[in-house]
């Protein structure tokens, strides 16, 4: 399951403990809308891991966007955590600080870190 278009995409996959969204493209004012519907298509599901290495451009919009799927998560009783973010979309994960409150990790830390 996902959302398309030419600038962006999103790619939805679900486990029984673990919801896969990976993020392909640039996420904008004008993408967030993709990238919002796919977040919210996720199930709720202990963990929430979101794969950032494919995306170049991370907006206010996207960041506003990342902290509601976060809040959304932790009121499930989930987590989420930030994949291999692309190092243009790390640097805006410091600058807003919420490398602090969103876990960021490789994409082989991120399997181990899944409910067995």
């Amino acid at each position: 399951m996902g959302q398309h278009s030419e600038r962006f995409h999103v790619e939805v996959s679900v486990a029984d403990d673990v919801v896969d969204v990976r993020a392909v493209g640039e996420i904008d004012i004008a993408t967030v809308g993709a990238f919002r519907a796919g977040l919210w298509a996720a199930p709720a599901r202990p963990v929430l891991r979101l794969d950032l290495s494919e995306v170049r451009v991370l907006s206010a919009a996207g960041v506003r966007a990342l902290v509601a799927a976060y809040l959304r998560a932790r009121s499930r009783g989930g987590e989420l955590l930030l994949v291999d973010p692309d190092p243009v979309v790390r640097r805006v994960l410091h600058a807003t600080g919420l490398h602090r409150v969103m876990p960021i990790v490789e994409s082989a830390a991120a399997t181990e870190l899944v409910p067995a």
